[in-house]
């Protein structure tokens, strides 16, 4: 793992490069203010303060620079630059690096377990004259590159054990508790879970983790995650092609896991309830099937109209156990619906939520920390697509309307009723580079969801 807290450091005067923004707008005037031998460095270098351009100022025995600023402060504002900058220590002129502090940590961590020979990263210090940003801002660093890490390992190395390892390294680190519950033993429980977990080998097979933290005066929070660590699709196979990053199945989970560990090292007085239901949809001739009837730990009937559609069924039954102890707050993250990408690309989770409150705190959160999500409807008329004229309901809705919507309405009939939920159906993945942001697991969402919660159990 990274050492982010290395490379964000308060800045007490330290000697370091010192990096001044510039605007295109400012850019003529800035360059009219320059010596001369500034004005030609720039004219040499084709510098015009577009965001990410870099020029480097030579100033005795040191050097200097000036970058071409993003149009507007953000988590990724500085990660363009990061990457063009030898290793040493660096300031941002003016107020100091702002939420750019975020993305010039990312810039430094690489996916590499795999590698023979990976690239040497060159370690750039950031100093910040904002001591109090450091803490959190090495956090969900930390906190993404965990969910970025999770879901790029392989299925084979990251299978349902190595799943529940990560979620209880989680808890050893801030002293919870953690219960799982494996293979057989959620026959009678956690019946959905159970099947669609079956047809793995078994070293493979299927559990729940649960992990508890915090007083239990405190009002009580359930993080619920699709931890799905290879899909199929089942006897409802993929396509080749859409199996080829279904490692990332399980990217619900590793939100959950990473958000977990978000509000435990917060400290955020809230009674902690994270559960992770995880399985591995594979094919054997015990595999669940089309038209088979599942029971549910809710005690719903539920006629599989596709066994593709599995994420939801693990889910039901973990959001059934998350209901039974009463909790202030139910938040989900899974992927799972390609509907939500067909409608809002890779970059943007849907959204969904029974409680207009929770979904404004949640799109206000986003918007003020620039981890973007788009409010879906939860509309529903479309729950009759859901219907089933021999269990309680189907898996699958009909003729393939709506699909985010009905994944979304299946979900809510497996929350309690008037308890405020809100589920992210989210891509975990990033399918082109950005600066900052490797091609690959990715965390989309998290930030937002752990601001949100800053903010209505907050301290005090």
């Amino acid at each position: 793992m990274t050492d982010f807290a290395a490379l964000l450091q308060p800045d007490r005067g330290q000697t370091a490069h010192e990096l001044t923004p510039v605007t295109e707008k400012g850019f003529d005037d800035w360059l009219k203010a320059q010596p001369a031998t500034v004005r030609t460095l720039a004219a040499a270098a084709r510098f015009k303060a577009k965001p990410g351009e870099l020029l480097i100022v030579p100033t005795g025995d040191s050097w200097s620079g000036a970058f071409g600023a993003a149009k507007k402060d953000g988590p990724w504002s500085l990660a363009a630059i990061t990457a063009k900058l030898p290793e040493g220590t660096y300031r941002i002129a003016g107020d100091g690096p702002g939420a750019g502090a975020f993305g010039w940590l990312l810039s430094h961590h690489r996916f590499d377990r795999y590698l023979a020979k990976p690239d040497p990263i060159a370690q750039r210090i950031l100093l910040t004259p904002d001591v109090a940003q450091v803490a959190e801002t090495v956090a969900l660093a930390e906190a993404t590159a965990l969910v970025r890490d999770l879901v790029d390992t392989p299925a084979a190395d990251m299978g349902p054990a190595e799943l529940a390892a990560a979620a209880e390294a989680v808890a050893k680190k801030h002293g919870a508790d953690i219960r799982i519950t494996r293979g057989d033993d959620l026959t009678t429980g956690y019946p959905m879970i159970a099947a669609v977990g079956r047809a793995a080998i078994r070293e493979r097979a299927p559990r729940l983790v649960e992990l508890e933290w915090g007083n239990p005066a405190h009002p009580r929070l359930a993080i619920v995650g699709k931890g799905i660590v290879f899909d199929s699709g089942g006897l409802d196979i993929k396509p080749p092609s859409a199996m080829l990053a279904m490692k990332k199945d399980m990217g619900g989970a590793a939100h959950a896991i990473a958000l977990a560990g978000l509000v435990m090292g917060a400290r955020l007085p809230v009674r902690l309830h994270l559960l992770i239901p995880i399985a591995e949809n594979a094919i054997a001739g015990d595999a669940f099937r089309p038209g088979d009837i599942l029971k549910s730990r809710k005690g719903l009937s539920v006629e599989i109209g596709n066994t593709d559609a599995e994420g939801r069924l693990v889910l039901g039954d973990a959001l059934t156990r998350a209901g039974e102890d009463k909790p202030a707050l139910i938040l989900d993250f899974a992927t799972l619906t390609g509907a939500a990408r067909v409608a809002l690309g890779p970059d943007l989770p849907g959204l969904f939520a029974n409680d207009d409150a929770l979904a404004a705190d949640l799109l206000a959160a986003s918007e003020a920390v620039s981890d973007p999500m788009w409010r879906l409807p939860l509309w529903g008329d479309y729950a009759d697509m859901l219907k089933s004229t021999v269990a309680d309901i189907n898996n699958a809705g009909e003729g393939g309307f709506a699909g985010a919507t009905t994944a979304a309405l299946f979900l809510q009939r497996f929350v309690p009723e008037g308890t405020p939920w809100a589920h992210l159906d989210t891509f975990a993945w990033r399918p082109s580079p950005k600066p900052g942001r490797p091609k690959g697991g990715e965390a989309l969402g998290l930030r937002a969801a752990f601001a949100m919660l800053k903010t209505r159990f907050a301290a005090g």
